[in-house]
């Protein structure tokens, strides 16, 4: 009964859906024409080389090989025409592909000499695969959730235009005021996020109130802690490809990882307190309070190490190479992992100081004061 009533509810949009994805996906199979870059498709691949065995320092072994591929060039003033690529891959394809038959791959200094046409493998032509991707995430997004769902959509685009936006004045200012440029993206992402998907109600004022209390009472205790420690261990030039002062960038995605989480804990407690009150209209302002930090108290363990898990997997494939390469465990972990760990921690104080906060907040607009 549940299953065709949602069938009849959602066949449109299903259809809809498909539909979009269909011409989505051969669209971006036949668009070539519209790239500026030339793009080649893989019709043969010739003979690969014999394996070379390669070998550092460390007694680190792989094997290369060399790939002849004929491909046709599908845009531009020479479509197509054939011609001839090599390409060189190992078995750890670290910074390498091996190419089949039917990949298609964008070219770089092409050119042609007494007739024979010559270039270079730029990379895979990937948005297919992007697209693809992107159009299962939407139809699932709105299928399961309906509205809500598509409210949670819009509020993610509108959050990347506005972190778009923010980046773009960051560079204009030449990284002058970055902290307090995210500061304020910082209210601005909660207050946009928060009203689109729960609307302006008591609810979202509630989840705001504790989201962005909680997020900056975690920036100042660690503020405190880093002045009393002298920041020892912190090793702001471990961050990669920096080009401003790294200390005002690591405390700004310090501020935007954690207001995710706490947004995420403060979102699940008001929706708690919410259904309580819905459940029992009589129940006072200390019951609900309780009820807040019971909840999170549960759900703080699991979510505190969700975030240590996502900042160390941000760091596991470096930390290997660092580690294959005959550096310490100490070494690695300064240079990969500890920045990362200190994120982990400043999100578990803004996490467990957003419990009473939000708690607090639901109790006072929920409550029902005891006779």
């Amino acid at each position: 009964m549940f299953q065709q009533s949602w069938l009849k509810k959602r066949r449109w949009l299903l259809l809809i859906l498909v539909l979009i994805g269909i011409v989505s996906i051969g669209f971006t199979m036949h668009n070539q024409r519209f790239y500026h870059q030339p793009i080649a498709k893989v019709v043969r691949v010739g003979k690969t080389g014999r394996a070379r065995r390669t070998s550092d320092q460390f007694k680190n072994i792989d094997h290369q090989y060399d790939q002849r591929l004929v491909a046709v060039i599908m845009n531009g003033h020479y479509r197509g025409r054939r011609l001839t690529l090599t390409n060189t891959y190992s078995d750890s394809q670290p910074m390498d592909q091996r190419f089949r038959v039917g990949d298609q791959v964008f070219l770089t200094q092409l050119h042609q000499h007494r007739g024979t046409l010559s270039a270079n493998i730029a990379g895979y032509k990937r948005d297919t695969v992007l697209v693809t991707l992107a159009w299962l995430v939407v139809t699932l997004l709105l299928l399961m959730m309906g509205r809500s769902g598509a409210w949670a959509l819009v509020s993610v685009i509108v959050n990347a235009l506005l972190f778009m936006a923010a980046v773009t004045l960051d560079l204009n200012e030449n990284g002058e005021h970055v902290l307090p440029i995210f500061s304020v993206l910082t209210v601005i992402f909660a207050f946009v996020s928060l009203l689109l998907v729960l609307g302006p109600s008591k609810k979202m004022l509630a989840t705001f109130s504790a989201t962005v209390i909680g997020t900056f009472a975690a920036l100042g205790v660690s503020l405190l802690v880093f002045a009393w420690t002298h920041e020892r261990g912190i090793y702001y030039e471990s961050m990669q490809y920096v080009t401003q002062v790294p200390r005002p960038l690591f405390l700004a995605e310090t501020l935007l990882g954690s207001l995710g989480a706490v947004m995420d804990e403060s979102s699940d407690i008001i929706a708690t307190l919410f259904e309580l009150k819905q459940l029992e209209p009589t129940v006072s302002a200390r019951q609900l309070f309780m009820s807040g930090r019971n909840v999170g108290k549960s759900i703080m363990g699991p979510l505190i190490n969700v975030l240590f898990l996502i900042f160390m997997a941000d760091t596991f494939t470096s930390s290997l190479l660092y580690i294959k390469n005959g550096n310490s465990w100490g070494y690695t972990f300064a240079m990969n992992m500890s920045l990362g760990t200190v994120q982990s921690l400043v999100s578990g104080i803004g996490i467990v100081l957003a419990i009473p906060l939000v708690s607090a907040f639901g109790a006072l607009l929920l409550g029902r004061r005891a006779k």
